[in-house]
């Protein structure tokens, strides 16, 4: 591609600044995919309910057994052992309906993230290259994994906590005023400190997390980057300077996190000293009554064990506060992708054209295209261009003369901002995606081969296309007797970008795909550009096998590739300077010429300046 493009931006993190009405509408958005399971999030209402039911009846209990039995001299053995039993199964009830809580929990939760990453791969897919230029690769990676993870952890953490913790405050203040009112109105003074308390750290706490995740994201963006790059870095000898640099951003990354953990505790401290206060105040008040014989002993056990339990679930609340504040950032950055429309968008049905490849004949127009990756920076200018069908046309320039753009935009990975391009006299806009990538085909400098065998890689992992048909595209370009010999044949699996196998045999692999897709139009982005000359003759030969009945474009980083072109056309600046044959272009001494020649005196009397 031209070098003009937009710069990326680092991260994909929604600052504090962003209005409350994006945080409401992130988060709304996130619930919508809770709304398919409200049944089980009643079933897991309705066990909350019944298993916290069971734990606090348990001090109730023990009270009566104190004050109505105990107190009063009934000890009798069989009264114990009823005691204890009714006890026991309290305790059983409360640990069953919380398995089944928290199972449904989990169940519901995990069920809901799988399908917000599905969701957002899927959107992430459907992009333009516009957006992929504005964010790194790093970055959607944490979109995609860790920023759904918190997510999930809000479903199978927070979520708990607010119906569990919730409903166990609410029961444990009615139990509390059943056995003494004016106890209970004491505990509850202290519930204003506690939002007071809250409020005061939550903009710290939400910017300590935002501050982390957004470090956290740079991070990876920085380690993505440099394993895509490590041969270069290897071949420049920069590991101490990547190394050092790797070294600040991870330094960066601990001290936000150890802000965050710095911020956590002095929040969780602060309730646990409020919780001890509150219980020492009640011990207090409570001793007091009891030696006054204004309360019960059995009551003011029972007081006691629930002030223990009120701040219980405050305090986990309180803690899972923090992963809220998390899951808050990971809504707002993910919801930052699924809004995104992209630029390039497919027709509307009443307006497509859907074009099938068997029927299309291969005729290629520009009509005054102008185009530029900045809106106030033109690259390309009222551009016309007219290919015919079955002809091969060769493109060749210097870099940033617009070769790749004019590909892209044939491609539709960036859409015109002036003109038409059209396939057989259809705006290719008018053109379905899917329709349009199955005329066009592309194969690129470096052919992308995924984690797979080599017949998945052909077939592109689609299981209607047969075997036998991807192994005869392979033998039709020349690449079977390279395959059979590896140890597996087809089915050798490859790893990474096809890491063990030649650029070359990368390419054959690449040209063999192009065949089973049978694309009317044919392009090819300096598909020879690293090959030495005896890959680059297999490669041509296989160039010539494939290119035959369709419209073909070849951009040419080696002139020899181009050499026998029906037509080749030099590009400057974003216009076509000149356009011919090999022998017209040479005869007329212009800038071809000037290619020609520069590459004859360097010795490669088949080499061109790269774009």
């Amino acid at each position: 591609m031209s070098d003009h493009k937009p710069d990326a931006d680092a991260t994909t993190t929604t600052t504090s600044t962003e209005p409350d009405q994006s945080k409401r509408t992130s988060f709304k958005a996130m619930m919508a995919y809770a709304k398919p399971h409200k049944l089980t999030f009643l079933g897991i209402f309705l066990c909350s309910l019944l298993g916290i039911s069971a734990e606090l009846l348990q001090p109730y209990l023990v009270k009566i057994a104190i004050d109505d039995h105990l107190a009063i001299g009934q000890t009798s053995v069989a009264f114990l052992v009823q005691l204890a039993a009714i006890y026991l199964g309290l305790a059983v009830i409360s640990f069953v309906f919380t398995y089944v809580q928290n199972n449904l929990l989990q169940h519901v939760g995990q069920n809901i993230v799988s399908r917000i990453r599905k969701d957002l791969f899927r959107h992430i897919s459907k992009m333009s290259m516009s957006f992929f230029d504005r964010f790194h690769i790093g970055s959607l990676v944490t979109n995609v994994s860790s920023d759904t993870e918190t997510i999930s952890s809000f479903f199978t953490q927070v979520l708990l906590s607010l119906i569990r913790d919730g409903m166990m405050l609410v029961l444990i203040i009615f139990f509390m005023f059943q056995l003494d009112p004016v106890l209970a109105g004491y505990s509850l003074l202290v519930l204003p400190i506690i939002a007071i308390v809250a409020v005061l750290f939550r903009s710290r706490l939400r910017k300590a997390y935002q501050n982390a995740r957004t470090r956290l994201s740079r991070l990876i963006a920085f380690t993505a980057e440099n394993l895509s790059g490590m041969f270069l870095i290897q071949a420049f000898h920069q590991e101490e300077e990547q190394k050092k640099r790797f070294s600040e951003k991870n330094q960066d990354h601990l001290q936000a996190n150890i802000t965050q953990a710095r911020s956590n505790v002095i929040f969780n401290r602060t309730f646990d000293i409020l919780g001890n206060a509150a219980l020492v105040m009640m011990v207090w008040l409570g001793g007091r009554a009891v030696l006054g014989e204004s309360l019960q002993v059995g009551v003011l056990y029972a007081f006691i064990s629930y002030i223990r339990q009120f701040f219980q679930p405050i305090n986990q609340i309180t803690m899972q506060w923090n992963t809220f504040q998390s899951t808050t950032v990971s809504m707002d950055r993910i919801w930052k992708i699924l809004s995104t429309r992209p630029e390039v968008a497919d027709p509307k049905p009443q307006d497509a054209n859907k074009l099938e490849p068997q029927f299309v004949m291969g005729q290629v127009d520009f009509n005054d295209v102008s185009f530029g990756y900045h809106p106030d920076r033109a690259l390309i200018e009222h551009l016309n261009l007219h290919l015919y069908p079955g002809e091969m046309v060769g493109i060749v320039g210097t870099t940033g003369a617009g070769k790749s753009t004019l590909i892209s935009l044939l491609n539709r990975f960036y859409d015109v901002q002036a003109g038409r391009i059209e396939i057989d006299g259809t705006d290719i806009r008018q053109i379905p995606q899917a329709n349009l990538h199955r005329i066009v085909g592309l194969i690129q400098q470096e052919p992308f081969l995924f984690s797979g065998t080599i017949i998945d890689n052909v077939r592109m992992f689609r299981e209607d296309i047969s075997r036998e048909k991807a192994i005869e595209a392979c033998r039709f370009v020349g690449a079977a007797a390279m395959i059979e010999r590896l140890p597996e044949g087809y089915d050798t699996r490859l790893s990474e970008r096809g890491s063990g196998l030649s650029a070359g045999q990368r390419q054959l692999i690449s040209f063999a795909r192009i065949v089973v897709f049978e694309p009317r139009v044919l392009i090819l982005d300096e598909a020879t550009a690293n090959l030495d000359s005896h890959t680059e003759q297999l490669v041509q030969q296989a160039l010539e096998t494939v290119s035959q009945g369709r419209t073909t474009i070849v951009i040419a980083h080696r002139l020899s590739t181009v050499m026998h072109a029906d037509r080749i056309l030099v590009m400057e600046n974003g216009e076509i300077v000149e356009e011919g044959s090999h022998q017209n272009l040479i005869a007329a001494k212009g800038v071809y010429a000037d290619l020609y020649k520069h590459a004859r005196e360097a010795g490669e009397d088949h080499t061109a300046v790269s774009g």
